[in-house]
């Protein structure tokens, strides 16, 4: 059975403390924007033992070989740029317990560093699959700017996963005394500025007098916090947890509530070009992930095991990997492109809501037909 760990607001300092191995590697990451794609190897380069049952870490062979692929795969060599945090868990368990590489798929991961850069280098072929936000992909979708098919889900947001910050010292100690302030966000009209303006108007306070600035990087949101050129900042994991141990930055408010309790927040992509030129590879892509995807949501060792096999410098340690907090990982037994419809459209009912998108755009438009789940 699958176990999280939701935390307080005194819980959230504390696993901050003890996850900085994984705040400082991504941050690391992040910063160093030209870090070479990483190859699918297990800790000490060789490939550990176990497979998707017992959720060892194996190597999914390296990023340059020709691996061939089975019969049908028509393309077995994938370069596949995905978020390096928790919301990506299936697709880490299913890298390194071996299973794309089961599938006749050698996938090259690449470290995604905005769903913007991301979903722009799809377009123009560098990557295979994407996964990221659904309202980067969405808005992507409606501006013409790609022409995507969400095919499989990926994560779902649960209680502590991403919150609203403040200083120690800030006289700002509920959402009413933020009406003047500015609010830190990494872009415009956002997934982060979608959670913040659903909080706010479930509890009744207009989102237009709350000032944003939407133009920090989230490795440098913390810095802006504690420097007074924000008053608050929005922070996912594992960006809190840094700001936490860093600057001693309390949370304000759990994001997960009102309109966007239990919202999905990551998706994985392809171009529908894509699909249709390579659907035997999607399927055993897909096949592969939603073993992933089981892992993650039924058994926490395998997660952690995962988490802990990613490369230098994102690896985490033994005692981070231990506390934790899941998202929920939802996971599909029918083809390539069964996601759950309502779900989604939920996305786009909010940004309706909150980001005055357009109350026509369905979701219908990003998925395969006939492989939609009711």
């Amino acid at each position: 059975m699958r176990t999280r760990r939701v935390r307080g607001t005194a819980g959230l300092v504390r696993a901050g403390l003890v996850r900085a191995g994984l705040v400082r590697a991504l941050l690391v990451m992040v910063a160093a924007l030209g870090l070479a794609a990483c190859g699918s190897v297990a800790p000490g380069g060789g490939a550990a033992g176990g497979g998707a049952g017992g959720g060892g870490a194996a190597g999914a062979g390296a990023a340059g070989s020709q691996t061939p692929g089975p019969a049908g795969v028509e393309k077995p060599d994938l370069k596949v740029a995905v978020v390096p945090a928790l919301d990506s868990a299936g697709f880490f368990i299913a890298l390194y317990g071996g299973l794309f590489r089961d599938a006749g798929l050698n996938v090259q991961f690449i470290p995604a560093t905005s769903s913007e850069t991301a979903i722009a280098d799809q377009e123009n072929g560098s990557y295979d699959i994407t996964g990221g936000n659904y309202v980067s992909y969405i808005q992507a979708q409606a501006a013409g700017q790609a022409n995507l098919d969400i095919f499989a889900e990926g994560s779902v947001m649960q209680p502590g996963d991403q919150a609203l910050y403040t200083m120690p010292g800030s006289h700002i100690k509920n959402l009413a005394d933020l009406e003047g302030h500015t609010v830190g966000i990494n872009a415009p009209r956002n997934i982060l500025y979608l959670l913040v303006a659903s909080v706010l108007a479930e509890h009744g306070i207009p989102v237009s007098t709350v000032h944003f600035r939407d133009d920090i990087p989230l490795p440098e949101m913390a810095d802006a916090l504690a420097s007074g050129q924000i008053s608050a900042a929005v922070l996912p994991e594992p960006f809190a947890s840094d700001a936490e141990l860093s600057y001693g930055a309390v949370p304000l408010v759990d994001l997960d509530q009102g309109a966007t309790a239990s919202f999905p927040v990551q998706g994985y992509v392809v171009t529908k070009q894509w699909a249709a030129r390579y659907p035997h590879t999607l399927a055993a892509f897909y096949k592969a992930l939603e073993q992933g995807q089981q892992l993650a949501d039924t058994n926490r060792s395998d997660v952690e095991k995962a988490m802990e096999a990613m490369p230098a410098p994102l690896g985490l340690t033994h005692q981070t990997a231990a506390v934790m907090a899941l998202d929920q990982y939802p996971v599909s037994s029918g083809p390539a492109g069964t996601v759950d419809t309502i779900r989604l459209q939920r996305v786009v009912d909010v940004m309706h809501q909150f980001l005055g998108f357009s109350a026509s755009f369905s979701v219908g438009s990003m998925l395969m037909t006939g492989n939609q789940a009711p």
